[in-house]
Order: C-alpha cells, then structure tokens, then sequence
C-alpha cells in the first residue's frame, strides 16, 4: 500500500510549490494539478483532510465503498484510511479548498484527545455535509485565516492554527446537526429502515443468529457507523447501541414472560455467545436478573 507521508509530499502531487507550513496546509484546488501517478491507485496517509469542493467531479473511494463527488459539499478524511482515486473521472474545473494537517501537528494540544469526538471523519464521502452559502462563507473565512498564520511561523502559531481548526470542527458539527433535522423526508426514511431492520432482525426466530452490532446495521443501511449514531442521537437521543439494546431488553422481556424457555436458550436466540453475558446485560438494564424478572410474572 502507498503511503503519503507528508504534506510536501502531497503538494507535490497535485503540481503545487512546497508548502508555507510542514504541517498543515490549505490547498485552492483551481491551482491543482493531480498528477499521473501509482499512488492514487490505493494510499493511505498521515495527515486529516477537510474538503470543500466546488463544481467538483471524479470518484474516490474511501474505506469499503466508491462514492461520487457532488457539488458544494464539506467532507472529512481521517488518517491511515485506505483511499482511491480514479484520475480518469477528474475535471480540470474542479474549484474548492483543502485542509490538510500533518497528524503530529496535534500532539501536546488538547484538540489531540477531542477530535476523535468529531465522528464525521468516520463518515463515508457520500454523506458529506451540504452547506448553505453562509455556511459556505463562515468555513472559507476561517480556512483563509489558517492559510494566512502559515506564513507566520513562531511559537504562537500551533495555538492558533489549531483554534481555528477545532473552531471550524465545531461549526461542522453544528451544521450536521442542521442537516440532520432539515432533511424531513430523508430523515423519515433512515428511521424507518431502521427500525424495520431492528423488528425483522429480533422477530427472526428461524436462523442461527450472532449479536447485532452497529456496525452490521450501518453497513446494511449503506450508512458509517459514526454517521448513524449520530444522526440516531440528533432525532431520538439514543445512538446506535443504545437502541439496540432497548430493542433486545424488549424482546427478551417479551421471551421471559410468555414462554418456557430457559435463560440459557433466551440468550442463546437473541444471538449472545454465553447466557453469563446476557444475564450481565439485563441485570444492567432493568436493575432485575432475567430469573427475578420472570419471576415477577409469578
């Protein structure tokens, strides 16, 4: 696997002079040229990306799944993803900005800690961030004061630098949180089908089963685990596990008070491994063993 190791590196892929800063740097794309290269055939690097893309065209894969670039969205890269770029599909138009900042850049700062709380550098690119013109014009003003610090470079511009990240970070979340209640119909959408997959899943009795995670959930909506919980968390206060665990605390409830079945057998159809782990989950839940509960039924 190719690996970008700096942020020298990567300008020298898109034709750009070295950059102002080692570690951090904000690309014009209309100043980029992708050059014809092995790497984008499958890299990973080291630095986080924050695009903002105009008018832009192109493929990209990043993680499992292709998506395609849509127009004037914000979208988010984390390190060490394994990325694809089919240069082929790429606009010589292709108008926006990118952030980029070298994973180092972080260390001894507390944005270092937090900014795995950012879940959308988990998302897949085809659920980026659409941004209305404001929100555009608040984002490229802070990116343009990023680009302006670097070419000051003293003690003071870590500090900086790394405020107005987190500052656009923290606009970011705000607009997802934005996007998440505006857009009624797909909204609905995305809660039907998850519910409809918790029910289908739990009513399933015919099938040996394994425990539900998020992950097989997202991936089966054809959405990032991050992004689901998040948008979950926005629309009824509870991520993705959390529901999952109400959904299967319900069903064993419904199991222990209207069959005979064992705790062991109970556990066994809910998909838990050891009946221990699943007498553990319940207890936690209900403040009552599964035996004490069905007891209560007495």
């Amino acid at each position: 696997m190719n690996t970008i190791q700096s942020i020298s590196h990567f300008h020298k892929l898109l034709s750009l002079p070295e950059p102002k800063h080692p570690m951090v740097s904000v690309i014009n794309l209309s100043e980029s040229i992708f050059i014809e290269d092995e790497v984008w055939k499958g890299f990973v690097s080291h630095y986080y990306c924050v695009a903002l893309k105009r008018n832009a065209t192109g493929k990209i894969k990043y993680g499992q799944q292709h998506y395609d670039y849509d127009k004037g969205v914000l979208s988010f890269t984390a390190p060490n993803q394994v990325q694809y770029l089919d240069l082929q599909t790429m606009d010589c138009q292709n108008t926006g900005y990118l952030l980029i900042f070298h994973e180092d850049f972080l260390l001894k700062h507390s944005l270092a800690k937090t900014i795995s709380s950012y879940g959308f550098f988990s998302y897949a690119v085809n659920e980026a961030l659409h941004l209305s013109e404001d929100e555009e014009n608040d984002l490229l003003e802070i990116l343009f004061k990023i680009d302006k610090e670097c070419q000051h470079i003293d003690h003071h511009t870590q500090e900086i630098i790394l405020s107005q990240i987190e500052l656009l970070l923290n606009y970011s979340k705000r607009f997802y949180e934005r996007q998440f209640i505006t857009r009624k119909s797909g909204n609905h959408h995305i809660l039907t089908k998850f519910e409809a997959y918790l029910n289908n899943y739990f009513n399933n009795n015919s099938v040996e089963k394994e425990l539900l995670t998020v992950h097989e959930i997202a991936e089966a909506m054809n959405l990032s685990p991050n992004y689901l919980s998040d948008f979950l968390r926005v629309h009824t206060g509870q991520n993705t596990q959390q529901h999952i665990h109400e959904k299967l605390i319900n069903k064993a409830k419904e199991k222990l008070s209207t069959t005979e079945l064992s705790i062991s057998e109970i556990a066994y159809e809910l998909g838990f491994e050891h009946a221990q782990s699943f007498s553990t989950l319940f207890k936690k839940k209900t403040k009552m063993s599964p035996l004490e509960f069905r007891q209560s039924f007495n």
